[in-house]
């Protein structure tokens, strides 16, 4: 394995999780706050090790495997602490969405990779605006600040995240239909 810089970056992301829990959860004014920061300074690191990755020319498989691990387990962190923190039916359905659709998506890639036809579900921009809608409502989710028409902003974007995820899934479930309804073995 080649230590590149976008890979030390989704091992920041990596070591930043715990760090975004914690501070979640200390009791002060302020956490809710920093922990958006943190939040925010992870998604960064997504766009900036895929954006280097290309840029320096230091693409690998293990970054390949690793970034995605990385986002996916930031990202249903972050829903489950939204979960618990909202106490709400109108985050818990788009929270189980989100996190249901991505176990569902990884496993038809996992499986077409292994039929050799992984590209015919390869990321689309319906993917990049669903994660780009989730990302910035989880943000204001996370932050909670108490002026009114940003939280709503911030549930608008969540159900915009969770209506993208919807039809992204139909989209990537369409493209391997035939593979998935073939009767052969």
């Amino acid at each position: 394995m080649r230590l590149t810089i976008p890979n030390i970056l989704s091992f920041i992301r990596l070591l930043l999780i715990p760090v975004f829990v914690i501070v979640f959860y200390l009791p002060y004014e302020w956490s809710s706050f920093v922990s958006a920061l943190v939040f925010v300074i992870a998604a960064l690191t997504d766009w900036l090790d895929g954006f280097l990755a290309r840029r320096l020319n230091q693409t690998t498989r293990f970054g390949a495997f690793i970034d995605p691990v990385a986002d996916k387990v930031m990202v249903a962190t972050a829903l489950v602490l939204m979960v618990e923190s909202y106490e709400s039916i109108w985050v818990t359905i788009p929270a189980i969405t989100m996190i249901g659709r991505e176990i569902i998506i990884s496993a038809l890639r996992e499986w077409m990779a292994e039929i050799g036809k992984r590209s015919s579900v390869a990321v689309s921009w319906v993917g990049k605006v669903k994660t780009t809608a989730q990302m910035a409502a989880l943000v204001i989710l996370i932050w909670q600040p108490s002026i009114q028409y940003v939280d709503i902003l911030g549930y608008i974007a969540l159900y915009a995240a969770t209506a993208l995820t919807y039809w992204s899934m139909y989209l990537y479930l369409a493209a391997a239909k035939d593979d998935l309804l073939n009767s052969e073995d």
